[in-house]
């Protein structure tokens, strides 16, 4: 965690009764894939948050009141990369993968006010396709646990 007192604002949904972080229902209809190309897109607009200023805020209380905020989000995975399979028997897991470069919309607002924060399509990076590996964009199907065998 960097410095907290350089941060402005945490837009997230809080902590629910059970102790569960950051977590909300999004609708199915939000998710679309096709494992066999790679692409997927995960979409959802004005989704109901708290801007909790931030993260120490919305951990422990007592700082800046929270306001009710709404979230807006695109992310895609455009796919038509790499195929690759992964198996590590040591830790019960393995998934098949189609590479390619993503991209990630992102738009934030505190209700009642006209000021909107969003992400800056040009400071995306996806690392070059030689350079695909472990960590890079991918969609795919994977087993672990008591599902892997």
């Amino acid at each position: 965690m960097g410095d907290p007192t350089h941060q402005r604002h945490d837009f997230e949904p809080g902590i629910a009764r059970s102790g569960l972080f950051w977590t909300v229902r999004i609708p199915t209809s939000a998710i679309s894939y096709d494992t066999n190309t790679g692409q997927a897109r995960f979409h959802a607009n004005d989704v109901r948050v708290t801007d909790y200023h931030d993260f120490l805020n919305a951990v422990l209380g007592g700082g800046p009141k929270p306001v009710s905020s709404l979230v807006s989000f695109d992310v895609r995975w455009h796919g038509h990369g790499r195929h690759r399979s992964l198996r590590d028997k040591r830790f019960g897991f393995e998934g098949k993968y189609i590479t390619g470069p993503t991209s990630v919309s992102f738009t934030a607002k505190q209700r009642g006010s006209n000021v909107v924060y969003h992400s800056v399509s040009t400071g995306q990076y996806n690392p070059p396709v030689e350079q695909m590996g472990a960590g890079s964009p991918a969609l795919g199907r994977e087993r672990n646990g008591v599902f892997f065998r």
